[in-house]
């Protein structure tokens, strides 16, 4: 699906749409996936664009996590988006502003894999996918919405999946093995920019339970003959709302029995 030339040939758009800093607006009606297969078909496309100088996959992300984003954008379901090998950096970590158009913060629980999940052995669940994950951290994701109109997502609700659900990164907290004993879903999280509380939430705000979102991950990837490897990384939704990061921001966000995760906008 991913060879047919409309869907290669809007993958080409949007790279080059980020090459020259474009603000994010709709693909041509001839170019516009119409459905969330065909939008994946092009985020396949796209992303293999941006591996020839970011690196291999190395992890997969959430995005839409909460019912109340889905409603928001007129979807029913999440959407999963890709991260390549240069996506990573380790608290604590320093990013640009002006390397973005508008940068957007997200507050999240990260998972490491410790095996294979393999798309033979699917339907995964949460007690499955439990035995599979080797660390735990809390992660900020870094999204960058090229000055999107929110208001006019409803109206093209697969083009998001198409720009890899706009991920430009994500900075990782120290990864904690020990947390089987934690409440994940109960585990509270705490952001602040600046030292000012701008949001909280819990594990469970994310899907109802971190490892769920792992799973469907698991299973989106089983459905297009993929599996979750070993040491990849996902990022299982946000727990508080969106922020944007501006340049002086110092942000910092922790979650309960995980530790601390910090970025600074320079």
């Amino acid at each position: 699906m991913t060879s047919e030339p409309r869907f290669k040939q809007a993958a080409q758009r949007l790279f080059e749409a980020h090459q020259r800093r474009e603000p994010f607006t709709p693909l041509p009606a001839e170019l516009a996936p119409r459905t969330a297969e065909a939008a994946y078909a092009i985020q396949d496309a796209f992303v293999a664009l941006r591996a020839r100088e970011r690196g291999a996959i190395a992890g997969y992300k959430i995005a839409l996590s909460s019912a109340a984003m889905r409603r928001f954008v007129g979807v029913e379901n999440p959407q999963a988006g890709i991260l390549l090998e240069s996506a990573f950096l380790r608290s604590p970590a320093e990013v640009r502003a002006a390397d973005y158009q508008r940068l957007l913060l997200e507050f999240e629980i990260a998972v490491q894999m410790a095996e294979d999940l393999p798309a033979a052995d699917a339907p995964f669940s949460r007690e499955r996918v439990a035995q599979a994950v080797g660390a735990l951290m809390p992660a900020l994701e870094l999204a960058d919405d090229r000055h999107a109109d929110y208001a006019q997502l409803a109206k093209h609700p697969f083009e998001l999946i198409a720009d890899n659900t706009w991920n430009e990164g994500v900075v990782l907290g120290y990864p904690v093995n020990e947390w089987h004993a934690l409440d994940l879903a109960a585990a509270r999280g705490c952001a602040t920019i600046n030292g000012r509380p701008v949001g909280e939430g819990v594990g469970g705000d994310a899907m109802g339970h971190p490892l769920d979102s792992v799973a469907w991950i698991a299973n989106h990837l089983a459905a297009h003959r993929r599996g979750l490897l070993r040491s990849d990384i996902v990022i299982t939704g946000s727990l508080i709302t969106s922020k944007h990061a501006r340049a002086g921001d110092l942000v910092r966000f922790s979650v309960e029995g995980l530790g601390e995760v910090e970025l600074r906008v320079d």
